[in-house]
């Protein structure tokens, strides 16, 4: 892809560490921000306090309300809107995309109503013409590490290996490398459940039960996930990668997760409400749990642990009786 100006769409965490990594390549990049407050300090103070606090941005990222402006003249979106607001994002958009830009969707997340995939809501409200400039970042990537320029490797999908190279190629830096895939649905659906199962693995330690059941959550966490992906028509091998197994253990693990700082406090015993009342930022977690119990219903994939989850987030079930029940279940071969 020959150096252009990047556009952003989405100033959060994950969106101004993307604009910091593609910044740090000599690109002009124009981050979109919902919020005023949010885009003049960027452009005044090159920082982000709300979303990325402590950490400084590159000085050649300018922030803007102004979506047409933001992809004027743009040869590369990277769209990083939470999962509920990315249609609407994309039906905005629309009309101001010149024609051959492509579309890197960074967002992890299943809609909830429709039950739909990012990919699934891209080619739904994109032409057919545009599908071929579609591609799906993810894989273990907290932002503030990315923003510090700390060691990453993430994935990048596309249905069409030329676009996959493309950005690969926009976004590798000497410490955040990227692998390319052509499983869609697997690359993006490791990175939608893994956050349900990281809100089951935050519940466990909240509840005080120890590494060996944190390990057991990971581990069958990934079965269930590669149950439901290969339902979907992914690649198994997908779900043992970056995007996989890559992004459970981070998210599951790590202090920077938001889905397992909730899983942590419903299990001290806070209700749901008032977690995501006092929350500041998206645990996409939360609503994927809903889409996940849904989805896993009409295929007909069995997912003890993002039910229990579900019901803890929806049925007012308290941990430590979906736990009870988790380990409750019927006796059954590893394998099966």
């Amino acid at each position: 892809m020959a150096p252009g100006k990047v556009a952003v769409i989405g100033a959060g965490a994950w969106g101004t560490a993307l604009a910091s990594v593609l910044a740090e390549g000599g690109r002009p990049v124009s981050l979109w921000s919902f919020e005023q407050s949010v885009a003049s300090e960027v452009n005044e103070r090159h920082e982000n306090r709300r979303y990325l606090p402590d950490t400084p941005l590159p000085p050649s990222i300018r922030a803007t309300t102004d979506l047409a402006q933001a992809v004027e003249g743009a040869r590369l979106v990277v769209l990083v809107s939470p999962s509920h607001v990315t249609r609407g994002v994309l039906e905005q958009l629309l009309p101001l995309l010149a024609e051959q830009v492509t579309l890197v969707c960074a967002t992890k997340g299943i809609e909830n109503d429709t039950l739909m995939t990012m990919s699934e809501v891209c080619e739904e409200v994109l032409p057919p013409e545009r599908h071929p400039y579609l591609a799906y970042l993810s894989g273990p990537s907290f932002a503030k590490e990315v923003a510090l320029g700390l060691p990453t490797a993430v994935v990048v999908a596309s249905r069409w290996q030329r676009i996959a190279r493309q950005v690969q190629e926009a976004f590798a830096r000497p410490r955040f490398r990227v692998y390319t895939s052509t499983d869609v649905i697997g690359v993006e659906l490791g990175g939608a459940l893994k956050n349900v199962i990281a809100i089951a693995a935050g519940v466990s330690d909240g509840l005080g039960f120890g590494h060996n059941a944190r390990s057991a959550l990971i581990t069958r966490g990934i079965a269930e996930m590669s149950r439901l992906a290969l339902r979907k028509g992914a690649n198994p091998l997908t779900l043992s990668g970056l995007s996989g197994v890559g992004d459970l253990v981070l998210t599951c693990t790590g202090e920077l997760s938001r889905n397992r700082q909730v899983g942590l406090r419903l299990g001290h015993g806070e209700r749901p409400e008032a977690i995501l009342a006092s929350m500041t930022q998206v645990a996409e977690g939360v609503r994927t749990a809903r889409s996940v119990h849904d989805l896993a219903r009409k295929l007909g994939v069995d997912m003890p642990i993002c039910e229990h989850v579900y019901e803890v987030l929806f049925e007012g079930v308290t941990a430590r009786d979906a736990a009870a029940r988790l380990m409750a279940r019927a006796l059954k071969p590893e394998f099966s």
